[in-house]
């Protein structure tokens, strides 16, 4: 196609705008292991204020920020509450067991959405046969429900249970400034129930690369220590820090435009015959589609979009994502409503034909 093509697979795929490059080209930097890189000193400062938090740690990523979090929290042998469709349980390679030697107690939830009641009960005896439970994850926005954001009210049920409990509590946050836009609900007012809290850079902000970690002072000293066991350890990383900084003084209210393209393609999406939104409204910037297998796979359905100029993941044999970012415009989200829209078995099955 003489166009580029529309890439809805994730938010990760954002590229740096010429803003946040000379952002990052200017920035003074130092060595972070050494702890005198400003511009991350500044950025964990900046993250920190943002949640409420006493101190934040600069990561390479969300999935080692969790990862430290849940080393924080626990000892080998604990156990960790979440939903069965958290980030943690499904797409971190099982590090929960290998790194921490923890194991973790899932529920459904309400598409991931949990709710006190439902886990009312799952503290385990104070018994030698059974392991320790510790810690109670949750995750907003909630990917593999959607999209969706927590209720607020739920949460705040569910820290009074825990701290009832003595036990911790750990928001997953890579997406929690499309929550903060979504809702209304300022970053603290959600990382308050919360004993630490993870934030995504590189997701919907647009930064190239990081994530943080926030909580209290002592509990930051020693997620740095397992960030070096980890190999998390960076130099002069006030280089990438300086975008992330730029992203958050840049591009979070614009995550509203993120929220209003994401309505057009579940409306294509949900128009569609053989297509339906799998968790139902959309919330915030992600699109999760059920195909029925009248129209085809999931791939199937994957391979004609991209033969169009639209890219969309892949997530299941009858399951595909669209996520909406700010390297997409309206303009391309109205192209790929339309190529949506004119999806049907005969054309899939004459793709498949040609290939």
């Amino acid at each position: 196609m003489s166009r580029p093509p529309i890439d809805l697979r994730s938010d990760t795929v954002t590229r740096p705008t010429p803003a946040m490059l000379k952002a990052m080209t200017e920035a003074e930097l130092g060595d972070d292991v050494f702890g005198d890189d400003p511009t991350v000193k500044s950025l964990e400062t900046r993250t920190a204020a943002l949640l409420g938090k006493e101190a934040a740690v600069y990561m390479p990523s969300g999935t080692m920020a969790n990862q430290i979090a849940v080393g924080v929290h626990t000892r080998p042998g604990d156990e960790l509450v979440c939903a069965g469709t958290s980030h943690v349980y499904l797409w971190e390679a099982g590090g929960i067991a290998r790194h921490s030697g923890v194991t973790a107690r899932t529920f459904e939830g309400d598409f991931g959405i949990l709710s006190p009641i439902e886990i009312d009960d799952a503290i385990r005896p104070d018994d030698p046969h059974y392991v320790r439970t510790r810690l109670v994850w949750l995750e907003n926005t909630h990917n593999r429900g959607g999209g969706r954001i927590h209720p607020i009210e739920s949460i705040a049920g569910i820290a009074r249970w825990a701290h009832e409990h003595r036990l911790a509590m750990h928001l997953d946050g890579a997406r929690l400034m499309n929550a903060v836009v979504a809702s209304g609900i300022p970053a603290k007012e959600w990382a308050r129930y919360f004993d630490t809290v993870s934030i995504c850079y590189s997701k919907g902000l647009g930064a190239p690369v990081g994530s943080a970690l926030t909580g209290t002072v002592e509990a930051m000293r020693e997620a740095r220590k397992l960030r070096k066991l980890m190999g998390g350890g960076m130099r002069q990383a006030g280089v990438i820090a300086a975008a992330a900084l730029y992203a958050l003084e840049n591009n979070v209210e614009r995550l509203a435009e993120d929220h209003a393209n994401a309505q057009i393609l579940a409306s294509a999406f949900s128009e569609t015959d053989g297509l339906r939104l799998e968790s139902g409204p959309v919330e915030t910037n992600l699109v999760w589609v059920d195909v029925d297998s009248s129209l085809g796979t999931a791939a199937e359905v994957a391979a004609y979009l991209k033969s169009h100029g639209v890219l969309v993941s892949v997530l299941g044999a009858q399951v595909i994502r669209a996520c909406t970012h700010l390297d997409v415009s309206r303009e391309n989200v109205e192209f790929a409503a339309g190529v949506i829209r004119q999806l049907e078995p005969a054309m899939i099955t004459a793709l498949t034909l040609v290939y």
